[in-house]
């Protein structure tokens, strides 16, 4: 198992090494700057601020200095909020995204797993047709359709929920944005909870127990369970790294302050400081918990094995 963690952090670190710079050298190759403005500045104000965030110095020596911040946790000043540091902003925006997030992808396992096994036990009937009808529709219909639907109908027509804003510890304030957030993840948990819940159904080890005389129940929890598990396993790797670093949709219709809207704004204005520093965390998250899910795996089916 050590062994096993050890080779995958000596991978992960070349891979972050390869996003941070791809990253940085996209943006400072993107015409435009920081401080560009349809206001031309004084010359001399602009040297003096390029000066400051060593925007002067050669690209070869900004990104050996970014890159040493980097290794010592330090992604740097953002361009965009003045006397503001990165770490500053993802340390504000991440809890609310990690809330929210995690709400949506528990619902969504719960509702998406729950109607999968049921379409798959009930296949070829209304039970299995109704679940998997609207699962295509949340497929189909994308985030910034959805969202300004729920806040239509709930908020403005029905006025039973606020329609944006952010209120910490407000319920009230959280079930649009998880909601919306749930819904697309719980259609594609359903749709892959059912393939697979129909393959494993199928299988040899699932006849030889219900000819035993096992109830369905038994079956299920003993026996189909774990396999139907661990291509959702996989899913939620990178869903949950998806969900933790925010919807830039989600945050814009629901005015959230999370990363995503950082990351946007910061995009939009040249801040490459806070682009970068967002597309690391990303991929830090991405790669832990793939790390994670290829640990549930042992866990899940003892014939897996980590090999070092």
């Amino acid at each position: 198992m050590l062994k096993f963690l050890g080779r995958r952090l000596l991978i992960a670190l070349p891979t972050l090494l390869v996003i941070a710079t791809l990253a940085f050298g996209l943006l400072h190759a993107t015409p435009g700057g920081p401080f560009d403005s349809a206001k031309q500045m004084p010359a001399e104000i602009q040297r003096s601020i390029e000066a400051k965030y060593h925007l002067d110095e050669p690209l070869w020596r900004q990104y050996l200095r970014y890159m040493n911040d980097l290794a010592h946790g330090d992604l740097g000043p953002s361009f965009q909020y003045r006397n503001t540091s990165v770490n500053e902003l993802i340390r504000a925006g991440l809890p609310v995204d990690a809330w929210v997030g995690s709400l949506a992808l528990l619902i969504a396992v719960l509702a998406g797993g729950l109607c999968g096994f049921l379409a798959a036990l009930k296949r070829d009937t209304r039970w299995d047709y109704v679940p998997m009808f609207f699962a295509a529709l949340g497929i189909a219909l994308p985030v910034f359709v959805v969202a300004p639907l729920l806040v239509l109908v709930f908020a403005v027509q029905l006025r039973w929920l606020p329609s944006g804003d952010w209120r910490a510890g407000e319920f009230r304030y959280w079930i649009l944005p998880v909601l919306a957030l749930a819904l697309p993840y719980t259609a594609y948990i359903a749709r892959m909870v059912r393939g697979a819940a129909i393959e494993v159904l199928s299988s040899p080890f699932i006849r030889t127990a219900r000819a035993k005389g096992l109830t369905t129940r038994t079956v299920i929890l003993r026996h189909a369970l774990r396999p139907v598990l661990m291509p959702l396993v996989s899913f939620l790797g990178p869903a949950f790294a998806g969900v933790l670093t925010g919807s830039i949709i989600i945050e814009s219709v629901f005015g959230l302050p999370g990363i995503g809207r950082y990351f946007l704004i910061g995009a939009i204005n040249r801040d490459y400081t806070l682009v970068v520093g967002i597309t690391v965390l990303y991929g830090v998250l991405i790669i832990v918990f793939n790390l994670l899910a290829d640990l549930s795996y042992a866990l899940l089916d003892p014939r897996v094995r980590l090999q070092p």
